[in-house]
């Protein structure tokens, strides 16, 4: 294989000389050609989200009664739109262009799921205002099977003379709780809610109430020390 000659143009390298590197021109080139895109908008070009919730004939009423202040802080503080549906009977709740958090149509919805099921709407309207809330819902069926004067005095237990019992398992654990027939639901934090489970679940099957009370309020004092 013959070797190359040099035309002489070329700088000689000796050793120990530093090693030069040169950018290339094709890496200089796209360098420039990226594009400077300007920062977008959460709220643009969002796709309108729809939330249909179903109202029960029994809160037809209060319903009717509470409506302005059910639709105050989802149309002023939400910025959502919102209606009630004679034909489903439903309120039907979208967001609007002007809506700039994301889940602020799953916020009214559970909302007025809440107002639904029974709480007040000065309870249901924590959903709003805090993240860590939940509303959870059972049976006494699921607790035990009880057929009936054996299920209405479970649900008496649970109540208690003039709500009594109701109002201190909500006082001890922070919750606010809705016994509406045979379904039981509870709205609160994570935390708070299995304790108000638990101590509606020993009344249910049974346990004296005074029992339930000492265990109840144990664990609610410990969960007040860890926060």
């Amino acid at each position: 294989m013959p070797k190359r000659k040099s035309d002489g143009t070329a700088p000689k390298i000796k050793a120990g000389d530093p090693v030069r590197r040169e950018e290339r021109a094709e890496n200089v080139a796209d360098v420039q050609a990226v594009p400077d895109f300007a920062a977008l908008d959460a709220g643009a070009d969002a796709p309108i989200e729809y939330r249909k919730v179903r109202v029960p004939a029994h809160r037809y009423t209060p319903l009717r009664k509470s409506w302005p202040t059910i639709v105050t802080p989802l149309v002023e503080q939400l910025k959502l739109q919102v209606r009630f549906n004679p034909r489903t009977r439903s309120v039907e709740i979208r967001s609007s262009p002007a809506t700039g958090d994301k889940g602020a149509v799953q916020k009214g919805a559970d909302f007025v799921a809440a107002f639904a099921l029974g709480f007040e709407v000065a309870d249901a309207l924590a959903l709003l205002r805090l993240e860590d809330l939940f509303v959870d819902s059972f049976e006494v069926k699921d607790v035990k099977i009880l057929r009936g004067d054996h299920l209405s005095r479970a649900v008496g237990r649970v109540a208690g003379a003039d709500g009594k019992t109701r109002f201190a398992i909500e006082n001890a654990t922070r919750t606010r709780i809705v016994v509406a027939n045979t379904h039981i639901h509870i709205l609160g934090s994570a935390s708070n809610i299995k304790v108000a489970r638990d101590a509606i679940c020993d009344l249910i099957i049974g346990a004296p109430p005074g029992k339930v009370y000492n265990r109840m309020r144990t664990v609610a004092k410990r969960l007040q020390s860890r926060l």
